[in-house]
């Protein structure tokens, strides 16, 4: 009976070598969708060039928007809808016919969301509480982006 333990790892073997042999069959067949870039890489000049097809591209820039209170940051995107962030968290607004709309939110580390008015209405906020405090994002439309708005 010596024979039976190495029937038995040999077994293990050709079982072990078969399973590798099918997901590497399986992982070719997919193709670069597992791990590749969607779209393919895209080279320097590809990039340049839809750069330069955005409305804010190369050559302009975007509207003004006004005064932002101290303390907010402020990403601008095409269209009426714009990222806002503070110490305490980040909501990206938007404005539309009914007025402005918190589109989302989401407080910063060690920070939770204390109150959210998400409108559509002239005014939208947001409140964060943390360990420095509250902080407030008041968000209003001025035209067309929606900008911050210091609280009086």
């Amino acid at each position: 009976m010596p024979g039976r333990p190495l029937l038995a790892v040999l077994g293990w073997l050709a079982t072990a070598v078969a399973a590798l042999l099918i997901g590497l069959a399986a992982i070719r067949l997919v193709g670069e969708s597992i791990s590749g870039t969607p779209g393919g890489v895209r080279s320097q000049e590809e990039v340049r060039r839809a750069l330069a097809a955005t409305p804010f591209g190369a050559g302009t820039t975007p509207p003004a928007a006004g005064p932002t209170p101290p303390g907010v940051a402020v990403t601008s995107a095409a269209g009426a809808r714009r990222g806002l962030a503070t110490t305490g968290g980040t909501a990206v607004a938007e404005c539309g016919p009914s007025g402005v709309r918190l589109v989302s939110w989401a407080p910063a580390q060690g920070y939770r969301v204390r109150d959210v008015d998400r409108g559509p209405d002239e005014h939208v906020e947001v409140r964060f509480a943390g360990p420095a405090g509250e902080d407030e994002l008041r968000v209003v439309c001025v035209g067309s982006p929606p900008v911050p708005q210091r609280r009086h």
